[in-house]
């Protein structure tokens, strides 16, 4: 069946902890948020989103400096321009950054400004990219493909493993289907088999499973009631006016509101949503 080995849980109670700062650790009882923009646009709208989120325990920002997208005529990100506004955000409020890396090219910029790299669902086997990135001393976030099976996304991981970088959290953020309602579909089944099979952190982004930003609420409180150990949100200051992915970002008052929503279930399973001091990291 699955003939990865590093990925794999050795005795039920293996578990490897991502540490994405020194308070904020991913597959610990601490559940972490992270949330943010689909593409970075603008110095203002990270501000506002960053100053948006403080209000809420959300202990990482997101949003994409390079995007892969489906048109080549659509916004492909701000590039470098991008990575320093992230880095400008990071400074100014103390919160860490996740990112997107496209290629093995991008990986030495990416690295420079971000604190976690994220590989997208369309890269999830881009296989020299995952090489790459297992010499790489950051956490990275892989997001499981369009249509990978269990199998496949464990592979994946392996390859980042294999090549010394132990620091994986994976992602699960719905898979193709016959059915178009919905972006993709939630498999949080997945979820659960990845939490037995692997040691590895897994988190979930409802987002682009749902695609609606109606459902992305409900979707998140299984995500955690299902053992996830982790959301990623996509959220914006004006959502209507989003560059990419418009119809799935949530506004900031929705965010704020979803995730203290989040704390009764994170406890009735024995866990919790804490807040994040941002001035533990502040430059």
């Amino acid at each position: 069946m699955f003939k990865a080995q590093l990925a794999l849980k050795s005795n039920p109670e293996a578990i490897t902890l991502v540490s994405l700062t020194d308070t904020v650790v991913f597959g610990g009882q601490d559940i972490v948020m992270i949330g943010g923009p689909c593409a970075v646009e603008s110095l203002a709208q990270m501000e506002a989103v960053a100053n948006g989120l403080s209000l809420a325990p959300v202990q990482a920002l997101r949003g994409g400096a390079f995007k892969p997208r489906t048109s080549p005529h659509s916004f492909q990100g701000l590039g470098l321009e991008g990575l320093k506004i992230l880095a400008e955000v990071k400074r100014r409020y103390g919160i860490p950054v996740v990112t997107e890396v496209m290629s093995t090219e991008q990986i030495e910029a990416v690295a420079t400004y971000a604190d976690m790299l994220q590989v997208g669902s369309r890269n999830m086997q881009n296989f020299e990219l995952l090489k790459a990135l297992g010499h790489v001393n950051k956490p990275i976030l892989l997001k499981r493909g369009l249509a990978a099976t269990l199998e496949e996304f464990i592979g994946a991981a392996e390859y980042i493993l294999s090549h010394g970088n132990t620091q994986v959290v994976l992602c699960e953020r719905g898979i193709r289907s016959f059915d178009n309602y919905t972006r993709n579909v939630l498999d949080l089944g997945a979820v659960v088999a990845l939490k037995q099979l692997t040691c590895l952190p897994v988190i979930v982004d409802p987002s682009h499973a749902a695609g609606r930003r109606e459902l992305i609420a409900p979707l998140a409180k299984a995500a955690i009631a299902a053992g996830a150990d982790g959301l990623i949100i996509e959220c914006h200051p004006q959502p209507e006016k989003s560059v990419s992915d418009a119809a799935q970002a949530l506004s900031l008052e929705e965010m704020v509101s979803l995730v203290h929503s989040l704390q009764p279930i994170a406890q009735a399973i024995g866990r919790s949503i804490v807040p994040f001091s941002r001035s533990l990291i502040a430059a």
